[in-house]
């Protein structure tokens, strides 16, 4: 099967598209021929900073959506022909306080999506919403997970509360305004793109401003219930500063550097909330299906690249040129 491969050399230089073995299907296994696979930021950094030159070769990718070709003799929850999304999480079957041990992500350290075919046991898999097309389930599954969790098991968002997006153009952003909007929350979103905040407005953000701004002069008139921090110590502070005392953030992410300082006085005399969120359990990801089922919300898609073009599609999320979702067209 043709596969994107990331070998030999570091970064996106390393990447190549060429033949692999099939995986072996066992007993209780599901394969899949994949028709769209979903680009994340995970990817990036498997192949910028986690998958080493010298370690044996590895299809990336988390995400993907195809059509049931073969199933083991013990499956019973699938059956050939069946449309499917793949569940990016391994080992993380129950809602918990955080993943059990051993939990992993599809991708690495074993292969993941981005290939013809992809194979895992059949409780990786769940049935393909019938509202998306192929090419909206393909890029689904990470980020809309990543999103539900962070908003709503950790941050417990409600109706007619106030949450902020910094950062807003991330798959994950914005289907996190997707579903605070259909609960009827408050959004305010942020991003250094005038064009990212004009279409976040367009998409139903209540207030859109500039991520450079002085957040507290521009929301001097709003109270930040949540504030869903992705971005790591370039607006931490300000996320900090600008949340209501007792009010929470909930951090899935650093796009900048890792490593930030806090007034720890004045942030326990805030009373504030700081939580981790990482993705989220298949027990989640059933309540997501269901909940963008029923509000009919779909991945905001940004562009699908062919299979060929897969190092322009790692540029073009390297440049944060998206706003939503990537996808791969194994068609």
């Amino acid at each position: 099967m043709k596969a994107i491969v990331h070998e030999q050399e570091a970064g996106i230089e390393g990447l190549k598209v060429k033949e692999m073995e099939e995986q072996v299907l066992g007993e209780n296994d599901v394969k899949i021929k994949v028709h769209t696979a979903g680009l994340n930021r995970r990817d990036l950094a498997v192949v910028t900073k986690r998958h080493q030159p010298e370690d044996p070769a590895l299809i990336p990718g988390s995400d993907a959506a195809g059509t049931v070709v073969e199933v083991g003799e013990k499956v019973s929850r699938f059956q050939i022909g069946d449309e499917v999304v793949v569940n990016p999480g391994l080992g993380w079957q129950k809602n918990s306080s955080a993943p059990p041990e051993g939990f992993e992500i599809v991708g690495l350290p074993d292969h993941g999506t981005f290939a013809q075919f992809y194979t895992c046991d059949e409780n990786h898999f769940e049935a393909k919403p019938s509202h998306l097309s192929f090419e909206e389930a393909g890029v689904l599954s990470l980020a809309a997970l990543t999103a539900y969790r962070a908003l709503f098991t950790r941050g417990n968002l409600q109706k007619d509360q106030t949450v902020m997006l910094p950062g807003i153009g991330s798959g994950v952003l914005t289907f996190a305004l997707k579903y605070a909007k259909a609960i009827g929350a408050r959004v305010i979103v942020t991003s250094r793109s005038e064009d990212k905040l004009q279409e976040a407005l367009t998409l139903g953000a209540d207030r859109a401003i500039h991520t450079e701004s002085d957040w507290n002069e521009e929301l001097h008139n709003e109270s930040i219930d949540l504030l869903i921090e992705s971005i790591g110590k370039a607006t931490f502070d300000k996320s900090l500063n600008i949340i209501r005392k007792g009010g929470t953030i909930v951090t899935f992410g650093a796009t900048t550097e890792d490593q930030i300082q806090i007034n720890i006085r004045k942030f326990f005399y805030g009373q504030y909330n700081l939580l981790g969120s990482t993705m989220g359990s298949a027990e989640e990801l059933r309540e997501m299906l269901q909940f963008i089922d029923k509000n009919d919300i779909k991945p905001q898609l940004d562009r699908v690249f062919s299979l060929d073009e897969y190092e322009k599609a790692f540029e073009y999320l390297r440049d944060t040129k998206n706003f939503g979702k990537i996808g791969i067209s194994f068609n």
